[in-house]
């Protein structure tokens, strides 16, 4: 059986349920995710879209979309931000912090040319985004 985890927006009001493994885990650093997290860096978990439900109150989820690769969810009543959805990945990243059971278990960086947070952590740094997600995969160095 796969693994559920669930959590939750800052108020409680809306909640969300991942199952099975996200696709991957990592941090990222561009201008964009620094500036909606209020954060040097932000956690992303990706998950593969029929992996995420909203269970309970999905009438309180707003959408804010600023380009055609993110649409941002977060809760109307709060404010607690819950997760972006990737439509041209296929790809929903549920923010790291919205799914608190779930152990975070980093595997790269991406957007790197863009830290302001430097962290010497071993794991690749990738320039941008990876090839398979329109970007150049180059690496950086730390």
């Amino acid at each position: 059986m796969a693994a559920t985890h669930k959590g939750e927006c800052f108020c409680g009001a809306v909640h969300v349920e991942v199952s099975g493994e996200p696709e991957v885990m990592g941090y990222c650093h561009c201008q964009s995710c620094r500036s909606w997290s209020a954060a040097p860096v932000s956690a992303f978990t990706l998950w593969k879209a029929d992996a995420v439900r909203v269970t309970a109150g999905a009438e309180h989820v707003a959408t804010f979309q600023k380009t055609k690769f993110s649409q941002r969810q977060y809760c109307k009543k709060c404010g607690g931000h819950l997760m972006n959805n990737h439509p041209t990945i296929g790809l929903v990243d549920v923010y790291a912090a919205t799914i608190p059971t779930l152990k975070f278990s980093a595997g790269v960086h991406i957007n790197y040319a863009d830290t302001v947070l430097p962290m010497r952590d071993g794991l690749p740094k990738l320039k941008d985004f990876p090839k398979e997600f329109g970007g150049s995969g180059e690496s950086v160095p730390e």
